[in-house]
C-alpha cells in the first residue's frame, strides 16, 4: 500500500469545499426528488440524514470519554415549522464545523472502529460522509462531480482500513483472497486480503508473512470511482477490472 499524508486540516478543507457544494445542489432540487444513488430516498430524507449524522457527532465528539454514548446512531432530526430541512442541516454543519476547527485530533475519543480512540477520526470520517452525499445530491439534479482526487484516495483508504476491520461491510462472505486497487489519478494503490470475515490491508513494502500475495482481482480506475465503487454508487463494471469480479462483492461497505 502507498503511503498518503493527511491532516485534520486536510480534512476540515474537504469539509469546507464540499460542505456548501452540498448545500448548493439540495437548494436546486425540489425536495421530494429522487436521490437514485439512495433508493427510496428524496432530496429531504438525504438533508436530514446527514444533518442527524452531525447532530449525532457534535453530542459526543469533544468529550474525552471513550466509551460508546448512550444513543449509539444518528437519529433524523424534526424540522421546526417555517424551517427548510436544508435550514436544519445548516444549522448542524455550521455548529460542527465550530466544534472540528477547535478540535485536538490526539485527544480521546469515542469511536466505532478497531483503532484507537482519538478525536481524529471524526474531521477524517465526516469530510467523507459529506463528500459522498454531495455527489448523491448532485446526481439528483443531474450533474455529480467527481470527488476530488486526493480526498477520494483517503476515502479508499477509509473504507479498507477502518470500515471493513470493523465488520460494515454489505456482503458478510466468507471471501478470501488479495484484491489490488489503484487509483490512475493519485499515485495510489492498495491491497487487501480478504480472510473470511476479516480483512488485511497489506504495505507490499514490509510484508513478513509467507502468504501467498497474489492478488485474485485487480481494479483500476480514478480514486473517485473506486471510492464511489465501494460505496455501491457506481458499478465495478465501469472501472477496469482484471480476474475474480466475485471478490469485489466482500469489499462493498455501507
Amino acid at each position: 500500500m502507498s503511503r498518503l499524508h493527511v491532516t485534520k486540516d486536510f480534512w476540515i478543507g474537504a469539509l469546507r469545499a464540499e460542505g456548501p457544494t452540498f448545500a448548493a445542489a439540495v437548494a436546486e432540487a425540489p425536495p421530494e426528488t429522487p436521490v437514485l444513488s439512495c433508493p427510496g430516498w428524496t432530496v429531504t430524507d438525504l438533508t436530514l440524514h446527514l444533518a442527524g449524522i452531525y447532530r449525532w457527532v457534535h453530542s459526543f465528539a469533544g468529550s474525552p470519554v471513550t466509551t460508546a454514548p448512550p444513543q449509539r446512531r444518528s437519529e433524523r432530526p424534526e424540522v421546526p415549522a417555517g424551517a427548510t430541512a436544508l435550514a436544519v442541516w445548516q444549522q448542524a454543519y455550521d455548529e460542527l464545523m465550530v466544534l472540528l476547527d477547535t478540535l485536538d485530533p490526539e485527544a480521546a475519543a469515542w469511536n466505532w472502529a478497531p483503532q484507537p480512540k482519538k478525536a481524529g477520526f471524526w474531521p477524517r470520517r465526516m469530510a467523507h460522509e459529506t463528500a459522498v452525499h454531495r455527489w448523491d445530491a448532485q446526481l439528483a439534479i443531474a450533474a455529480g462531480d467527481p470527488i476530488e482526487a486526493k480526498l477520494a484516495a483517503d476515502g479508499v483508504s477509509e473504507v479498507l482500513d477502518t470500515w471493513l476491520p470493523a465488520g460494515r461491510r454489505r456482503e458478510p462472505g466468507p471471501w478470501h483472497g488479495v484484491a489490488q486497487l489503484t487509483a490512475s489519478d493519485a499515485g495510489q494503490e492498495w491491497f487487501l486480503r480478504l480472510r473470511g470475515e476479516g480483512v488485511a490491508l497489506l504495505d507490499t513494502a514490509t510484508i513478513f508473512d509467507h502468504d501467498d500475495h497474489h492478488a485474485r482481482v485487480q481494479v483500476a480506475g480514478t480514486a473517485s470511482d473506486l471510492l464511489l465503487a465501494l460505496w455501491g454508487r457506481i458499478s465495478f463494471d465501469t472501472l477496469g477490472v482484471n480476474g475474480d469480479r466475485q471478490l469485489l462483492n466482500g469489499l462493498r461497505t455501507g
